[in-house]
């Protein structure tokens, strides 16, 4: 076997003692914990480290003092110097490659990256999270590590036009599968992983997460023996990498919750499709019935609060064909065409008072009524009466269970369709079970969402991202109340996409930002170009599909302007760039879509070619260059001034412990030009440029599609240019 030796030449301003981390060797996929191992130095500034028994190795060389090269792959001998390999050992005569000796600028070959984040305790402060970038996935559809847990849903299966066998379950991706990549997302440098609500779930499209049947269990199309959800967390705080646990307070599934309460349905295994034979049903993984495939009985309600009648047929015929009279009709199923709503839907009028609201399901105009905090969603999500102690006693101890495990953060779904001072009861018992936890809400409008405050809104105020922030009851006075610590998703500045950034242009952010009085504290809000409801783009329902150039301006401004930026799993890549976010058709299935497996692109063979996507790059230096500088994280914004092709704004933390002058260019160059700053010395992370301020006045150019970003005092350029940041 041929053994791999790597030679590394340590620039002059490197520490001398120099570490190779490695991992995703072959064969074996073996690897280091950061920062790894000590290389052996030889002579003329080289360290050389040779590999026993492997052939190839992702690898970092660092020095353990805030340098270390960007992720790096070798599977032959090879010898490292000024960011490029060499099969034989370079000429180092001038140590300095071309055009150094010409350019001043240029022997600087190596800028500041920051090191990788320490591992975090579990049991430590949490931190305050406006430090944090978020990778936002959905479990099921991001990568697979254990194909013998992988399951079909009963709805949208997709099924090979050729062999006609289904393929692509929706239940693909696992935590077996996520633990394998934590290393890709911390190499694109994310610091919090919000993942799917990981609760088991019920339904005939459940891979999303959000039909939960039980808050206390971790769905088991998720889990392997060896990579369970603890083992999940463990390993992502190994690499200094948080959990966002995504939790459903609104509602259930249409089947109830195990153990607490049941609604009324047959057993699917009964039902028979109009003009069809009992036994006759061939949908894939479905044969002779609907019923689950994976369940011994063909039944997966298996629920102990369920009657009597239905406990005996959950436990018994599998094959749905022994008659069961339908205790609601008296008719005896299976039964070619009986009522499909009584296997598949739900009879609003006859649900437990005790779990759930009375008040029938939401349509037409009631989505921008007090409707929507009243009326169930859909058919498959059922309101729960989250106002009575027991639904708040069952929740809130479920989920103090994952926080006790580690989980670092929460994401509350559906935030409008639940009043506000009734939402901050479970967002303040979790808050006090785990003080310093962060907590954030999704209230999806499309618009500023300004409420009864104008701008266009036909919504009242109380179902408004801004209330949810707010402490105060006048509809039309943000500071008739304080900071609920309770910041949503910024749908506001978001909703602005479709006519700005998705045409080249910043016009109307501006006037999103000077309205950031009206939240409790706009510096918390989490920001996105897209997610797995909406997109950018007419109404709101696709994945961003405008030129590349348009989204790494994107991610420019979300980057530096307040608030902490999300980005939604395949961004990096432009990932089914233009797809709906979800099925839209009747046949659509999830392929189609911007729901679409992803574990494709991260494949060994594929992920080099993932990390070398343009828009790759410029989300990691962008995450390099937001951690390296406060003021990114959690200044104040001030000087704000957008002229549609440019902004410019400043950034101060804590009253210059961290100050930084911001400039964005879109679609061609653009003059920056700043006033009433604080004088010193200036130097931009993105170029290294130095200035001189002494009469509270910078001017600067910035590239097209680029940033400027010139720190007080700063360290000067962080990271690699690329085919934006530059």
């Amino acid at each position: 076997m041929t053994e791999l030796t790597v030679y590394f030449k340590k620039p002059a301003d490197w520490a001398n003692n120099i570490h190779i981390h490695y991992w995703d060797t072959q064969p074996g996929g073996s690897g280091t914990d950061w920062p790894g191992i000590s290389m052996v130095a030889i002579d003329d500034g080289w360290f050389v480290y040779r590999f026993n028994g492997i052939e190839a190795a992702s690898l970092i060389f660092s020095d353990g003092q805030g340098w270390q090269t960007s992720d790096l792959r070798r599977e032959c001998d090879g010898f490292f110097m000024h960011g490029q390999w060499y099969d034989q050992q370079p000429d180092t005569s001038t140590d300095s490659p071309d055009g150094a000796a010409d350019n001043p600028e240029a022997s600087r070959q190596t800028a500041l990256i920051p090191p990788a984040r320490e591992p975090i305790d579990p049991n430590g402060p949490l931190g305050d999270f406006r430090e944090e970038t978020i990778y936002f996935l959905l479990t099921a559809r991001f990568y697979e590590g254990d194909p013998s847990i992988s399951f079909f849903c009963r709805d949208r299966i997709k099924f090979n036009p050729v062999t006609g066998q289904p393929e692509d379950p929706h239940w693909r991706g696992d935590f077996k599968g996520l633990i394998q990549r934590l290393d890709y997302i911390r190499d694109l440098g994310f610091t919090a992983i919000w993942i799917t609500p990981p609760v088991e779930n019920r339904s005939g499209l459940d891979y999303h997460g959000y039909h939960a049947y039980d808050w206390t269990r971790i769905d088991p199309r998720l889990e392997s023996p060896d990579a369970t959800y603890q083992n999940l967390i463990d390993e992502a705080h190994q690499r200094g990498i948080k959990i966002i646990q995504d939790v459903v307070v609104n509602h259930s599934c249409q089947y109830g919750i195990r153990g607490k309460v049941h609604i009324d349905h047959l057993p699917i295994k009964y039902y028979v499709p109009q003009g069809s034979e009992h036994g006759r049903i061939n949908h894939g993984p479905y044969q002779g019935n609907l019923g689950n495939y994976t369940w011994p009985n063909r039944d997966d309600i298996d629920n102990s609060v369920a009657p009597d009648w239905y406990q005996e047929r959950h436990n018994s015929d599998p094959e749905g064909k022994i008659p069961l009279v339908d205790p609601k009709s008296g008719e005896t199923v299976p039964k070619p065409g009986y009522n499909p709503g009584r296997f598949f839907g739900i009879d609003a009028q006859t649900l437990d008072p005790e779990w759930y609201m009375q008040h029938g399901f939401i349509c037409g105009g009631d989505w921008e009524s007090a409707a929507v905090q009243l009326k169930h969603i859909a058919g498959d999500c059922i309101n729960l009466a989250t106002d009575r102690q027991n639904v708040k006693d069952y929740l809130i101890g479920s989920i103090n269970r994952y926080l006790d495990m580690g989980v670092d953060a929460l994401r509350i779904d559906t935030v409008k369709h639940v009043p506000r001072d009734n939402l901050l009861e479970y967002v303040n018992a979790w808050k006090e079970h785990k003080p310093g936890l962060f907590v954030f809400g999704e209230n999806l409008v499309k618009g500023y969402g300004w409420g009864d405050l104008g701008g266009g809104d036909n919504g009242p105020s109380f179902i408004r991202p801004w209330w949810y922030t707010r402490l105060g009851h006048d509809p039309r006075d943000p500071n008739s109340g304080g900071d609920s610590g309770f910041p949503q998703l910024d749908f506001g500045l978001f909703s602005t996409f479709r006519d700005n950034l998705s045409r080249g242009s910043f016009d109307g952010v501006g006037r999103v930002l000077e309205m950031d009085w009206i939240y409790g504290n706009a510096s918390t809000l989490v920001t996105f170009l897209q997610n797995h409801d909406v997109g950018p783009d007419n109404d709101f329902r696709f994945r961003f599909k405008g030129e590349q150039w348009m989204a790494a301006a994107a991610y420019n401004l979300l980057w530096t302007v307040r608030g902490i930026p999300c980005l939604y799993y395949g961004e990096e890549i432009e990932f089914m760039k233009g797809a709906p976010q979800d099925v839209i058709g009747n046949d659509d299935t999830l392929d189609q879509t911007g729901r679409a497996y992803f574990g494709d692109h991260l494949t060994n063979e594929r992920i080099g070619a993932t990390q070398s996507n343009p828009l790759y790059q410029h989300i990691k230096r962008l995450n390099q260059i937001r951690r390296s500088v406060p003021a990114l994280q959690k200044g104040a914004m001030s000087h704000i001034n957008e002229w549609g092709s440019g902004m410019s704004f400043v950034r101060d933390h804590h009253y210059g412990e961290s100050y930084a002058v911001v400039g964005l260019a879109i679609g061609g160059d653009q003059g920056v030009s700043v006033g009433g700053i604080r004088n010193g010395v200036y130097r931009d992370a993105v170029t290294g440029h130095e200035i001189h301020v002494g009469d509270g006045h910078i001017s600067f150019q910035v590239r097209a599609n680029s940033a400027g970003v010139y720190v007080l005092n700063g360290s000067g350029k962080i990271g690699v240019d690329g085919v934006y940041l530059r």
